[in-house]
């Protein structure tokens, strides 16, 4: 008599798990549970039950690898143990030696974003042609239609790349103005008289 075959598991929200992991692995974005349910074909619920499944499998100290909600969807990130090494294999321009104008520069499109070249340099005191083509070529900010009331200048807002190198969900976890400290006035002031003229 042949031995008993071996039972495999075949729940089918763990099968759809297995599904979403390797949509998350393929993927080069973030990707919403709504966009995981149409590549799956299947019900957003069930997508978010798999991924409480995903999540549980690859949380910090668990895995060298972490499921994480970031830039509106969800991505693989590497854990804290893992991320000195993956940095120094990767070395990823989006994060590395970002110069002073172009942080402060990044700072004001993710504030005031979508703004202009002259609006950035308006705030900046300075020219920011290089700062901004510098952003646009490691993709942490883009195009985003043109300002018809200032010559029709291309504005630029942050990407999902931005907020996925900075741990984001959404641009709404940005630290508040005031928690920046003495200087916060002064760039408020200054953010909000470049909102000014570009709303007169």
């Amino acid at each position: 008599m042949d031995a008993p075959l071996r039972l495999i598991s075949t729940n089918p929200l763990d099968q759809l798990a297995k599904t979403i992991e390797a949509l998350l692995v393929v993927a080069s974005a973030p990707l919403s549970a709504q966009e995981l349910a149409e590549a799956a074909n299947d019900d957003v619920e069930r997508v978010e039950a798999a991924l409480g499944l995903v999540g549980e499998r690859y949380r910090e100290g668990r895995s060298g690898v972490v499921l994480e909600h970031v830039a509106g969807g969800w991505a693989f990130r590497e854990s804290r143990e893992a991320a000195e090494a993956c940095a120094r294999l990767l070395e990823r321009p989006a994060q590395r030696n970002l110069s002073q104008a172009a942080l402060e520069t990044l700072a004001i499109v993710a504030y005031l974003g979508p703004c202009t070249r002259p609006d950035v340099a308006r705030i900046r005191g300075v020219a920011a042609d290089s700062a901004v083509a510098n952003l646009v070529e490691r993709g942490l900010i883009a195009e985003s239609g043109r300002d018809e009331a200032a010559g029709g200048a291309i504005r630029y807002r942050t990407t999902p790349l931005f907020e996925r190198v900075f741990g984001l969900e959404s641009l709404s976890e940005l630290p508040r103005l005031d928690d920046l400290g003495a200087d916060a006035a002064e760039i408020r002031d200054r953010l909000h008289a470049v909102a000014e003229k570009r709303s007169a």
